[in-house]
């Protein structure tokens, strides 16, 4: 059985890909969260089976998710601490959170720490896992197996999750605002707004599809578009007028800064 303490988008993104890679059926999933309401459209919308409460999950799931916000860790951890064993294989999605800080609470169980992203709702995410206390490489790759079914999954040490946060977990809001910034602009040459965002959307994914399946770096990707004197340079030139690359290597960092800051916290 598969267990999530958390019902939110993470989670609810998670399940869907779970659930359309036939990982699991419906019936297997169980699910709790403090908002009655969230589970009963989980339950309506995939399936999955409610959950009692946090125990609940715990007495029916060897393999258990936790997807609470990291604010509220310390709280929803408390009131389960002593009802983990080694049968459990515990998944932590909370951004921030170190394993040292849940090994405090979850004593004999097998613990395995993933950031994941939200385009794993379309099996298009990217996950950064590390293993932790009483976990081996088998349960790490049972892990991996779930979070690759959905996207792609690397191993790591943990001491770089946070910079995975910083970098595909919170990524996907700066690339909406970059598509929807290109579909403003294709507007503003006169474009229609379904046009244009279609366009801009079909964009992004096929320049992200070429820097996977080509292997080549970026760069020389873009300078194979960048013609002399033509109309991609003089759109480059005004990107780095306004130090874009700068702007968003910069919100990489902060986000990464901001989940050691929730770690450290703890």
């Amino acid at each position: 059985m598969l267990g999530f303490i958390g019902g939110g988008a993470m989670a609810e993104a998670l399940l869907k890909g779970i659930v359309a890679n036939h990982l699991a059926q419906p019936n297997e999933v169980w699910v709790s969260d403090i908002d009655a309401n969230r589970v009963a459209y989980l339950q309506k919308t995939l399936g999955v089976q409610a959950a009692t409460d946090n125990a609940d999950v715990l007495a029916r799931c060897e393999i258990v998710f936790l997807a609470v916000k990291p604010q509220v860790a310390p709280t929803v951890l408390t009131g389960i601490k002593d009802q983990w064993d080694k049968k459990h294989l515990v998944v932590s999605i909370m951004a921030g959170i170190p394993l040292s800080f849940l090994a405090e609470f979850t004593g004999p169980a097998r613990l395995v720490r993933v950031m994941p992203n939200t385009p794993c709702l379309v099996q298009a995410g990217a996950a950064g896992i590390a293993g932790g206390p009483n976990a081996d490489q088998a349960d790490i790759a049972k892990v991996k197996d779930l979070l690759s079914a959905v996207g792609k999954a690397i191993v790591l040490e943990e001491k770089l999750l946070d910079a995975v946060t910083g970098l595909s977990g919170s990524a996907p809001a700066y690339v909406y605002m970059f598509i929807e910034a290109l579909a403003d602009g294709g507007v503003m040459a006169g474009l229609p707004r379904p046009v244009a965002q279609t366009l801009a959307a079909q964009t992004v994914f096929g320049a992200a599809k070429m820097v996977l399946e080509t292997g080549e770096h970026p760069g020389k990707l873009k300078d194979k578009v960048a013609s002399p004197a033509g109309t991609t340079i003089a759109g480059i030139a005004a990107l780095e007028e306004g130090s874009f690359r700068g702007v968003v290597l910069k919100a990489v960092v902060a986000g990464a800064e901001r989940s050691a800051e929730l770690g450290h916290n703890k």
